[in-house]
């Protein structure tokens, strides 16, 4: 009897152990669902954001899909943050090789009450290769049989420090905090080194479930399992009694600050071009293996050229000055009671015709397409009164619910004026700040790159430096300020081509190239281009930068091209650089996930003028500002301006340092331009409607010197407030100048009736 007892026992023990062979051979081979392989033991998949950097060493931002995740190696992780997970998670983590028996047999015994039995090797398991547990119980006891097996062949493969690291990179903290870093940085503002005891402990105790445990939504809640982390570090000889009482008694002292979404935070116009930059440059830029990189993936690090602290002033100043002219917009449209409002000089018909496109053009339109509706039915949902979320300067967070018909929604963003700003350090052609327009998320049309619009005055520098490079004039020649025509036949036009001063004003007198340029007098700069020639002029505007198409007639004198600001600051820019056009650049390098460098940015230049003539131009743009168009950078004789200052923001400025610079408007002040320089900064100011016929009716508030030289103003005022390296001095000078610069003229400052830059276009 007892021999058959003890056959029987090894009968039941040899079954039992075949038995979990069989099992764990089937769970190994894929019989419980597919298993990794090898090549993903070795390199789990895991979804890693790009970087986005500012020269200042800020991040910027991310992209990324589903995940955010930023890896950090194990020497970056506090020695407070792994004592906490070992003590809470696995206290034997460092003695077995995936599976804790002695917490399995408790777990069992105790029913789970005594804590759990899954390993830290088990828990990375799960999360690289198993997924979420599912409810049904035989799927969860496979399950759990392929974590033992995968965790078995995570230590074969990996060191307990790398388990760690990759546990705690991979794991989701909500908020998009995918990771330790971005859990440190969303929580508490900090890297993961320097959080403190206490915010280990939170961070551990959120690993039960991130969701419950949300510091946020709960804080009692996460107090409690906090301090159950801090008793169990005490427990394990991680932390001294006396310290953790004393923690405990603290408040969480959470600095939530979310995960910005890629249409906010800062430079957000920048962000989208480099993602689409980027996405053209890994298709033609493969891995070493014939396999393209992708952004949102594989962790790319991209150092771009912006300065954040110049980027934020750029912002701020445009959102400044913007707000206060779109009030006194609104003011306008409300005085002049206009039935075809925020439309001037058009028909209602041509308003409907806008209007018709804009619906056509929308995600409303699209969307009900898609649903089968009919063009009519389509049409018709426009005018049925809606509740929606729209844009506001007024409010707190720049939007306000409201209700209102998605034709009236049309109309009022059609009002709303748009702005675009960008710097380049000459020097290097880096691209120091990018705003492209009033706010992201309700204005994606970047206007920076996407849109050219026409430039007027600020085109004249071209033609005066054709004139200077190829006719050697000087900014102290004379021509007379009297009505000038080009004939028809010259230059290829077909007519004669007759421009006017702005006012129809002539003073009759000769004046100087210098004063011609400072007050933007058309006759003169008509006169120039029918001495070098339309094509000519177009050469230097291409050799300068100019990308945009530009037509060999004599009329592009008075700026009736298209063109973007990016290729305009590009242009100015050459100016300062002592006649070395420098390509615009925004990109510095990219590192892949393990920082090897495999995108590292070659300056591209080439000269255009010589020293002399680039000093001569810097000069004539100096007097733009000093006895010109942009004199109000330096003095408040219009401070006694009602209307003036309704419009501007900051006012008055009194720079005192050599500016040079442009100020530019075109007709029916649709466009407003301001063109500035200091010898390591050129800036471009563009603001405008959508629409042309989207502007002010007069020219106080709608001349460049009113809409755009304010943001410059602002922007500069505060880069030398911060002390940022923005240069106060003078241009350089080269050491020899053949070309007299010296006018000696007098009275030459522009009178306040005289203000006006206004281009005025007869085709």
């Amino acid at each position: 009897m007892y021999r058959r007892i003890i056959v029987l026992l090894w009968v039941l023990f040899v079954f039992g152990v075949a038995g979990i062979y069989f099992v764990f051979h089937s769970a190994a081979t894929g019989e419980f669902g597919e298993m990794p392989t090898f090549e993903q033991l070795e390199n789990p998949e895991s979804n890693l954001a790009t970087h986005i950097y500012s020269s200042d060493s800020l991040l910027l931002g991310k992209f990324y899909l589903a995940d955010n995740r930023s890896p950090v190696d194990y020497s970056e992780l506090p020695k407070s943050l792994i004592d906490a997970l070992v003590a809470t998670e696995d206290a034997r983590f460092f003695e077995h090789s995936g599976i804790d028996f002695r917490g399995f047999a408790r777990a069992v015994v105790f029913l789970g009450k005594r804590g759990g039995a899954s390993t830290i090797s088990q828990q990375l398991a799960r999360q690289l290769f198993v997924g979420v547990r599912s409810r049904n119980l035989k799927e969860a006891l496979q399950q759990k049989i392929k974590e033992w097996v995968i965790a078995v062949r995570l230590e074969r493969n990996y060191t307990k420090e790398e388990i760690i690291q990759m546990y705690l990179n991979n794991y989701d903290f909500n908020y998009l905090a995918d990771g330790i870093e971005n859990a440190a940085r969303i929580y508490f503002n900090k890297t993961p080194q320097e959080l403190e005891v206490k915010e280990s402990a939170m961070l551990v105790g959120m690993l039960k479930n991130s969701s419950l445990y949300n510091p946020v939504r709960r804080p009692e809640l996460v107090t409690s399992r906090r301090n159950t982390v801090l008793d169990q570090m005490v427990k394990y000889g991680y932390l001294d009694e006396k310290l953790s009482d004393s923690l405990q008694q603290t408040p969480l002292d959470v600095r939530f600050t979310p995960e910005n979404s890629h249409n906010e935070g800062l430079a957000t116009y920048f962000r989208m071009y480099l993602q689409s930059w980027l996405k053209n440059w890994v298709r033609e830029n493969p891995k070493s293996t014939g396999e393209t990189y992708d952004i949102y993936r594989d962790g790319l690090r991209v150092y771009t050229t912006i300065d954040s602290r110049l980027q934020q002033n750029a912002e701020d100043a445009m959102e400044s000055h913007l707000s206060n002219l779109q009030a006194a917009f609104f003011r306008q449209q409300q005085r002049d009671s206009n039935p075809t409002a925020p439309f001037i000089d058009l028909e209602l018909e041509q308003v409907e015709q806008i209007v018709d496109r804009a619906m056509r053009n929308s995600d409303r339109w699209r969307s009900l397409r898609a649903q089968g509706k009919s063009d009519t039915l389509i049409k018709a949902s426009f005018y049925i009164p809606t509740e929606m979320t729209v844009f506001d300067w007024k409010a707190p967070s720049k939007e306000r619910d409201t209700v209102m018909t998605p034709y009236d929604s049309i109309l009022y963003y059609k009002s709303h004026l748009r702005g675009a700003l960008m710097s380049i350090e000459p020097q290097t052609g880096h691209i120091k700040a990018w705003v492209g327009g009033a706010d992201y998320k309700h204005f994606q049309y970047d206007n920076v790159v996407q849109g050219a619009r026409q430039v007027g005055s600020t085109f004249k520098p071209f033609v005066y430096a054709a004139a200077i490079d190829q006719l050697r004039m000087s900014p102290c020649d004379r021509l007379p300020d009297v009505p000038y025509c080009v004939s028809a036949g010259r230059h290829g036009n077909i007519e004669s081509w007759c421009p006017k001063n702005s006012g129809g004003k002539y003073s009759g007198e000769s004046i100087t190239l210098k004063h011609a340029l400072a007050n933007s007098i058309n006759t003169v700069t008509a006169q120039l281009i029918d001495k070098v020639g339309p094509a000519s002029v177009v050469s230097v505007a291409e050799r300068l930068g100019i990308e945009s198409r530009i037509p060999a007639v004599p009329a592009i004198a008075l700026g009736t091209p298209d063109i973007k600001v990016l290729d305009l600051v590009s242009a100015y820019s050459t100016f300062a650089n002592q006649g070395v056009h420098t390509t615009p650049t925004f990109v510095t390098r990219i590192e892949d996930e393990s920082g090897n460098i495999i995108y590292d940015a070659i300056p591209q230049t080439r000269d255009v003028f010589n020293k002399e003539i680039a000093y001569t131009m810097i000069s004539l743009l100096k007097g733009v500002t000093e006895a010109g168009s942009g004199v109000r950078l330096r003095h408040n004789w219009m401070i006694d301006n009602p209307a003036y200052q309704e419009a501007v923001t900051g006012y008055p400025y009194e720079f005192k340092n050599p500016i040079a610079g442009k100020t530019g408007t075109t007709q029916n002040q649709s466009d407003g331009w301001f063109m500035g320089m200091v010898p390591n900064l050129a800036t471009g100011v563009w603001v405008g409607a959508e629409d042309r016929a989207v502007h002010f009716d007069n020219i106080t508030y709608g001349q460049g010197a009113t809409m755009a030289l304010p943001v410059w103003a602002n922007y500069m005022r505060e880069n030398y407030n911060d002390s940022i390296g923005v240069s106060s001095e003078d241009f350089i000078k080269p050491d020899q100048i053949s070309i007299n610069l010296l006018c000696n003229e007098a009275n030459q400052v522009i009178r306040e009736e005289k203000s006006e830059d206004l281009e005025e276009f007869d085709f």
